[in-house]
């Protein structure tokens, strides 16, 4: 038979369920722990008692050792391997004494002697079990939303970072961490011996494609070239944004015939773009040059590196632009067809 108490305070956030093959007993206990607020149901034997909390939750189990049937220690241990956040009481006679000390061995948080000398004393108790229980919640629900709070916090630091080493308008690196990761690179390329390159990319008629059209549709053009430069990119690579309309991209162990093709790839992606009146520019498209440095063959430092990158750039540009240009080739392409210096 289930008997159920209302809730009527706080307190009735928790639920106990009361255990006894005694209908006097049980009905003393459900009517004392439903008037302190807590939510009470009773089970006449162990078995229900087990049905009852495979259905729901409880907070605490109040149980008698000795019933008909499954007896309390066997319900201790099946609530065990089911719920480790359900505290269990167990009521003995002074006879069974060494039972309750079983039962504490097996997980119960405590014990009261049969017959009660004060109900009181019953109350007390399960307070003092559910305050712990209440404690324990608490700490588990700090334990998350100090977890949550690192988690937004670790990410506010990303954003932050991000901030910090992106450009504004293209979402790509900026100069600053482009600095860094240069000087990084060579440092690593010295130390195992590896190639790198740099490509040094700069707009064609930037100024011209502005004047005619706008700063708005500009910026338009150069955060399209920044995705080109990151769809392009490896992983390991770094695309940044130079300056104006200029953009770099740093290729850890990569080879100058290899930093060709990429440069060529990335040219060729810009050529064909469809961009907002690329007819009126003076190739009739907006187009590219890019100047490529190797090192160790070009410079072995960062600062060296850019120079000749940029060295090859200027070539590329007086060469009639829209063209790649190695530093340590005399060779060049232009749409795609390489032709003599």
């Amino acid at each position: 038979m289930l008997d159920i108490k209302r809730p009527r305070e706080e307190a009735s956030k928790f639920r106990v369920l009361v255990v006894d093959d005694e209908p006097s007993l049980r009905g003393v206990l459900g009517e004392l722990l439903g008037e302190a607020g807590y939510y009470v149901e009773t089970a006449e034997s162990g078995e229900q008692a087990l049905e009852r909390i495979r259905n729901s939750t409880f907070h605490v189990v109040l149980t008698d050792i000795r019933m008909g049937g499954m007896n309390g220690i066997e319900l201790i241990r099946l609530i065990r391997n089911m719920s480790v956040q359900t505290e269990v009481i167990v009521m003995t006679s002074h006879a069974s004494f060494a039972t309750a000390v079983e039962a504490l061995r097996l997980g119960a948080y405590d014990y009261l002697l049969k017959p009660f000398e004060d109900l009181e004393a019953v109350l007390a108790l399960v307070k003092r079990t559910i305050d712990k229980i209440r404690l324990v919640i608490e700490n588990r629900n700090l334990i998350e939303n100090l977890k949550q709070k690192n988690e937004e916090l670790e990410q506010l630091n990303r954003s932050i970072h991000e901030l910090a080493v992106r450009d504004g308008l293209t979402g790509l690196y900026n100069y600053r961490y482009l600095q860094e990761a240069l000087r990084a690179e060579v440092g690593r390329s010295e130390r195992h011996g590896s190639p790198l390159c740099l490509l040094m990319i700069d707009v064609d008629h930037f100024k011209q494609y502005n004047d005619h059209n706008g700063h708005l549709d500009g910026d338009e053009v150069l955060k399209t070239i920044s995705h080109i430069l990151a769809e392009r990119a490896r992983k390991s690579d770094i695309a940044a944004r130079y300056g104006g309309e200029e953009f770099c991209v740093v290729l850890p162990e990569t080879r100058s015939d290899f930093a060709v093709k990429v440069a060529e790839d990335v040219r060729q992606l810009v050529e064909t773009y469809p961009f907002l009146n690329r007819d009126k520019q003076p190739l009739g498209k907006v187009t590219i040059s890019i100047g490529i440095a190797a090192f160790p063959a070009d410079g072995d430092s960062p600062r060296a590196l850019i120079d000749r990158a940029d060295q090859s750039l200027y070539r590329a540009k007086t060469d009639g632009r829209n063209r790649v240009r190695l530093s340590s080739d005399a060779s060049e392409s232009s749409g795609g067809t390489p032709v003599a210096a």
